[in-house]
């Protein structure tokens, strides 16, 4: 009965957010919250203070990452209104006029650095556009942008997932390492399949296989780098990989290395050739913003010391203001719940707005585009906010009560059903998440503390059964109906999203079916 019971609010979920009159994510997931509360307070008699605690932490802990998302709407909102991403457009188009190297090129590379960047969509809002001003019809680039954007997620707005993904887990520096090197080893292998998948949405498998070798090498230039830096680093795979990878991309196709010859259908005149000023002017955010990331999160330069400096500055009652910013609330409520947030150090306010106030006389941005700017990432954020707040407190909530919590309980469950064999079907656990919620981050907040809990009663490893939540929270991707209605809207698709699911949802299969196979090789290897 008590699984039952604890397994209720995810069911009631899924099923309102998937009937045939869904709920939207920031009704849906407040709702859930609140049943949650409800079951806990009179079900599991849990203690009314700590879940009054619990609901405030979980209010409070949406700043982290709308603050991100609100800051790369931003930067895309300035790259919109300056012309920046047209010009980008016309330069991409400049480099091939083969179909397979200018899809490659923005719909896997260039959407690659932005999901290392910014994440929470930001790559299907530039560059699914860019693809269908080339003359690509929109359905089959909105399929592709679901299902390119899947593999550099884990690793996606500066490793936002893996750090604050997990961040209710208390992991140590090495395990949450080490669950980012098996992560990206299994996206690794990945990445030798699923952009051929996507490619077959818009040329057909004959033009796939004449320019295979270039998809290779395209793919292999991400994720390749993207692989060796997670060895590292968990913030960086995606910004970086991504950035070298679009590099060889373009190298690649000027050289026509892996391209058979063919023109591009959609481009009946050779596009007029830009000037180098205008080419670096409107790279100029991108350039910027890696820069900033980097000096910003190595170690060695000293910054990111500073910017995490917990040394107090100011002090009122329980809660605590550093000098790096940093705003603490311990003992809330006058439980032991506590909440805070690196202002300086979340990817926020730096890179984002540093880069958007830095470049302001750079591409001419007048008072009116800030204001229009701003005013544009505030409508697409209102509702979000709801929906990360309320998945949040729903995580909290979920969490509360040791080991007679709801999640321990549903864990307990999933691991005496499926017990070793559990890493088959890890991924599909994280998937779903992705599904429900719209985002990797919030799958792996909501399923982390249970894939970590089957982890210890099935005696399998922690950081790979976390690697495989995060590969299938990545993947789910290309099912989120979130994901689904906003590229949707953004290149003007209207009632296809049951269509799109049932389209996207084999190559999720196929992620999946790659998943378990790696799962269990990597089991065999630790052996």
């Amino acid at each position: 009965m008590d699984t039952l019971v604890a397994v209720f609010p995810v069911v009631f979920l899924v099923w309102s957010m998937t009937k045939k009159h869904p709920l939207a994510a920031h009704v849906a997931l407040p709702l859930t919250a609140l049943i949650v509360a409800l079951l806990q307070e009179f079900y599991f008699n849990a203690e009314l203070l700590t879940l009054a605690a619990n609901a405030v932490a979980g209010s409070m802990a949406v700043l982290t990452p709308i603050s991100i998302v609100a800051g790369a709407i931003l930067l895309n909102r300035v790259l919109v209104l300056s012309g920046a991403e047209d010009v980008l457009r016309q330069w991409l188009e400049s480099i091939s006029q083969n179909a397979v190297a200018q899809i490659m090129i923005i719909g896997w590379a260039f959407a690659f650095m932005l999901e290392g960047a910014s994440g929470f969509g930001t790559p299907a809002a530039i560059a699914a556009p860019i693809l269908v001003g080339l003359g690509f019809p929109a359905m089959p680039v909105a399929l592709l942008a679901l299902v390119m954007n899947s593999v550099p997620v884990s690793f996606g707005a500066v490793g936002t997932p893996a750090w604050f993904g997990f961040a209710a887990l208390n992991l140590s520096e090495s395990e949450l390492l080490e669950t980012s090197q098996w992560t990206a080893l299994i996206h690794l292998v990945a990445s030798l399949f699923i952009p051929v998948i996507a490619l077959r949405f818009l040329v057909s498998w004959q033009t796939i296989r004449a320019n295979l070798l270039f998809v290779l090498i395209s793919a292999l230039s991400c994720t390749l780098p993207y692989y060796l830096l997670a060895q590292v680093n968990y913030e960086f795979p995606s910004l970086i990989g991504g950035a070298i990878g679009l590099c060889g991309s373009i190298i690649a196709a000027k050289y026509r290395i892996g391209l058979q010859p063919e023109p591009n259908k959609s481009t009946l005149t050779s596009p007029e050739p830009l000037a180098t000023s205008a080419i670096l002017k409107a790279l100029s955010p991108f350039l910027l913003l890696i820069v900033i990331l980097v000096v910003t999160r190595i170690q060695q330069l000293g910054l990111k010391g500073w910017l995490n400096e917990g040394s107090p500055w100011l002090t009122f009652g329980d809660v605590q203001i550093s000098q790096a910013l940093i705003v603490t609330w311990s003992s809330i409520l006058g439980t032991d719940v506590s909440w805070s947030y690196k202002t300086l150090y979340v990817p926020a306010l730096i890179p984002f707005v540093l880069t958007v106030l830095v470049l302001v006389p750079v591409l001419s941005l007048s008072q009116r585009h800030l204001f229009q700017a701003v005013e544009e990432t505030w409508q697409r954020i209102k509702f979000p906010i709801l929906a990360l707040m309320g998945a949040l407190m729903m995580v909290n909530f979920m969490m509360q009560g040791g080991d007679q919590a709801p999640i321990f309980i549903i864990a307990n469950t999933l691991a005496s059903t499926m017990g070793a064999n559990w890493s088959y079907v890890a991924a599909l656990l994280g998937a779903l998440g992705s599904f429900f919620s719209g985002s990797a981050t919030v799958s792996n907040l909501t399923f982390g503390g249970i894939q970590y809990s089957i982890a210890e009663q099935t005696r399998l490893p922690i950081t790979l059964v976390l690697a495989l939540q995060s590969v299938g929270a990545s993947m789910g991707n290309m099912i989120c109906l979130n994901n689904i209605i906003a590229v949707s809207t953004i290149l003007g698709i209207k009632n296809q999203e049951g269509a799109m699911i049932k389209r996207t949802i084999v190559p999720m299969l196929v992620y999946a079916a790659i998943a378990a196979v790696m799962g269990k090789l990597i089991l065999i290897s630790l052996i």
